[in-house]
């Protein structure tokens, strides 16, 4: 499986074994990470999922849609180049390495 790394609020990391198919708000969700309140469940509605790619990753992205980029716009905490929501990243194989920072604030 692949792992996902989240780095949290406090700067400690939290890897986990993520089964391909799952988002990586889910899996955060399912491991009690937290930070990433995910209030519509992954709907594509809230922008509290919002995390950093961070640069240490090695993980192959695909690029964001045209609705995730404008709920990116009303994101809580600053919007960055990195800025992506967690629910619409849903691992695969070549995500393997994704390491993902947590956001001071969601909402």
């Amino acid at each position: 499986m692949p792992i996902v790394t989240y780095i949290l609020r406090d700067g400690s990391r939290s890897e986990i074994d993520v089964p391909a198919g799952t988002s990586v708000m889910e899996a955060a969700i399912h491991n009690n990470v937290r930070g990433i309140d995910a209030e519509c469940g992954g709907c594509l509605s809230c922008a509290t999922c919002h995390v950093y790619i961070d640069s240490s990753s090695t993980a192959e992205l695909p690029e964001p849609d045209e609705t995730e980029r404008d709920l990116l716009e009303g994101v809580a905490a600053e919007r960055r180049p990195e800025s992506r929501l967690s629910c619409q990243l849903v691992v695969a194989p070549a995500m393997h390495g994704l390491v993902v920072q947590i956001p001071a604030r969601q909402g």
